[in-house]
Formats: structure tokens, sequence, C-alpha cells
């Protein structure tokens, strides 16, 4: 498109907008991309009006099917098996998703407009003129993982710190934060101070997704059926975007778009490393036994008592149930020397059947998790804060007790 044709659709755009536009043609498509504030109800507006012109034979939006999901289905957690959660290891990351969900919470009830209001506004207008709705932002969960992959180990602690503190913080959410979430999504937001200063959390967050959007749409209109697509993203991906729509997109966008999927593997060691220590540990109970009996009694009793103390501490901290801090108390001596099961899955497996959740708790879940004391006093959250805080314990409890049998055996 030439810079006259360029500045003449923006014009012609300009009359039923006010937020910032960018027009690209690739190939027989002409996208309209507009840059929304996701805390603000012009964007929404904008949005409806646009969609109403009738210019348009289909919607790309920044979203992906989970938050497409979560978007038309609000109570979609009510419907999930909790235990399948524990089992399949994703605990870690619904907790995740809803402290970013709280944080978002806690800025809709602070400024009464709930982010994201510009793409509920394009789900209804879409379905109400039965167009096609293109997702195109790649999946949180994927996102999640490679970030923190791609960061070096000692940013990770802060970045996990930074999510927790949005989520026990009682302070009123700043008008700085509600500023970036006009300019990008909940996880850009609250990973924004950190991105601004490491390119390894920018590519993953950002750029990333920018060229990762721009795949999405080539692969849902490689043969040219949508002769005029509006894109609706936020305004921090208008520029990325548009750059990458701009050059030429492979022909086949799949292949390059998986790669932008792909999470790293645990690495040989770290898959060997919890049957290393169970290794270990047996051997160190071997080792005391055949020196002196007593000595070998005395490491297995310590064994049982630091690491079921501090695992049922977590659970205990949690608030669970008295049986479930017994069970855990019990569970994780032995679950430490079975890396194929942990002492969280045996804990919220007990917490689930001693207190399992009612339909409220489903109900009120995105507004308990607003508040420290909601995470205990829901009982979906709770069972997650069981979960986790007894496996940390039972980690603790794991290098703790290893330590006192290695000081034991080799101290002298």
């Amino acid at each position: 498109m030439t810079d006259s044709q360029d500045i003449t659709a923006s014009m012609n755009e300009a009359a039923i907008t006010t937020g910032p536009l960018r027009v690209v043609e690739h190939g027989t498509t002409r996208y309209t991309l507009l840059g929304t504030a996701h805390v603000s109800a012009d964007s929404a507006e904008e949005v409806r009006r646009l969609i109403r012109s009738g210019e348009y034979d289909a919607v790309a939006i920044e979203l992906c099917p989970s938050r497409h999901q979560s978007l038309i289905e609000p109570d979609a957690l009510a419907n999930q098996d909790l235990f399948a959660i524990f089992r399949q290891g994703k605990a870690g990351m619904v907790a995740a998703s809803l402290a970013l969900g709280a944080f978002q919470q806690r800025v809709a009830e602070q400024s009464g407009i709930e982010p994201g209001a510009e793409m509920r506004a394009a789900l209804e207008e879409t379905q109400a003129h039965d167009l096609p709705v293109l997702l195109i932002d790649r999946d949180i969960g994927i996102t999640l993982k490679r970030i923190y992959h791609n960061v070096p180990w000692w940013q990770r602690f802060s970045l996990l710190s930074g999510l927790l503190a949005s989520v026990v913080s009682r302070q009123e959410v700043s008008a700085a934060d509600i500023e970036r979430l006009k300019e990008g999504d909940v996880l850009e937001s609250t990973f924004s101070e950190f991105a601004e200063q490491s390119e390894a959390l920018y590519t993953p967050l950002i750029s990333e997704r920018d060229r990762y959007m721009a795949l999405r749409i080539g692969e849902e209109n490689v043969s040219g059926r949508y002769r005029n697509v509006l894109v609706v993203i936020g305004a921090g991906h208008l520029k990325g975007l548009s750059e990458h729509l701009e050059s030429p997109l492979p022909k086949e966008p799949s292949q390059e778009r998986e790669a932008l999927e792909h999470t790293p593997p645990r690495t040989r060691w770290w898959k060997a490393a919890p049957w290393l220590i169970t290794a270990l540990v047996l051997t160190g109970f071997a080792i005391g036994f055949s020196r002196d009996f007593e000595l070998g009694s005395q490491l297995v009793i310590e064994w049982f008592l630091i690491n079921g103390v501090l695992s049922a501490l977590g659970s205990a901290i949690a608030l669970a149930h008295p049986v479930t801090i017994a069970a855990t108390f019990v569970a994780a001596p032995l679950t430490s020397l079975n890396p194929t099961i942990g002492a969280g899955f045996v804990a919220a497996g007990v917490e689930l059947f001693m207190r399992k959740p009612k339909v409220g708790d489903f109900a009120h879940l995105r507004h308990d998790v607003t508040s420290p004391r909601g995470w205990w006093r829901n009982r979906v959250s709770r069972t997650l804060l069981v979960f986790l805080l007894s496996t940390l314990g039972s980690a603790a409890g794991t290098w703790v007790a290893g330590f006192r049998i290695a000081g034991a055996l080799f101290g002298n």
C-alpha cells in the first residue's frame, strides 16, 4: 500500500474511531489494525463502531483459546476436575492464572472498567453480525513457561515475588499500573517493570507474541479468503505486528508458529535429580545401619520427623483440615523417596475429600483471590495453597534432612 493510500484509509477510518490505527495490505487482504486500551470504555465502543460499519468480513482478536473460553464462560474452572489438575501438574499454572486474574479484578473494582472490555465487545459484535473470529494470540500458559525458561534462574525469584506481591498487596492499584494496562494486557502489565530492563523477558512476552500473531493471521488467511480483516490488539503490539504483516510471511506459517509454542523439556539432570536424591538418602540409611543400628535408626527417625513436620507445616499454614495435616505428615517422608508422587498431591487429594468445594466457592473464586484472606477462605484456592505449600515444605524437608544425614555420617 502506498503512503497516500495509507493516509486516505486512515482518514476514512478516523470518522468512526479515535484509537491508534494502521492499515496494511498483505497480498489481496487489507488488514486494519486497531490498537486498543485494555482498560477503556472508549476502546470497547470503538470496536463496536468499526464492526458495525459492515466493512469487514472477519475479526482477529488478541486472545488465545483459553482466554477466549474464560471470557465466554467465566465459571469454566467449576467444570474442571481439580484432582486432575493436580495429577497433571497444572496446579502452579492455575494458581498463577488466578493471581493474574486477581490483579485484573482489583483494577476493575477500582476503575469501574473491566479489563478486556474491548475483547468482549468484539466477541459480542461478531456474533451479532455473524462474522468469523480469528483467535491469534499464543496460549498464556505457553507464554508463562517460555518466560520462565528464558530468564536466568536468579531472575525467576524476582518474577515469582512480583506475582506474589500482586496477590498479597492491599494497596490500591497505582495510576501507573492502570496506564500500563492501557498499553498491554494483564500479563504484560504485571511483568512490564522487569521486561523494560530484560531482553530475556521482553522476547517471549512481547516480540515473540507479535510474530506469533502475524503467523496466526497468515494461517487463518493462507488462501486469501478474507479480503478485509479488522485486527483488535493492545496498543503496545501495534507497531510490532504491523511490521511483521508488512513483510512476507512464510508459505507454511504453522512450522514457525509451532516453534514459538515449544517449551524446552526438562534436562536429563533435572529428570534424574529426584532419583539421585532418593538413592543418596537410601545409601545414607544403609551406611548408618552398617556402622551402628542405633545410628541408622536415628537417621530414619530424623528423616521422617524433619520431612513430615515441614510438609505438614506447609499444610497447616494453608489452614488445611486436621486430617489433611496428619496425612501430609505421614505421606511426605514416603513420597520424598518416591519421585513418581509428591506430598502435595496426597495433601490436595485428602483436602478435596475432607472439604469438597461448593458451588459458591467457584462462583466467588475470582473475587475471593483479590485479597490474601480470600485465598484461605475459598475452598478452591485454599486447596491450591495446600498443594503448593505442602510441596514446598516437603522439598525443604528433603534438603534439611539430607544435610543432617550427611553431617551425621561424614561430619566427624
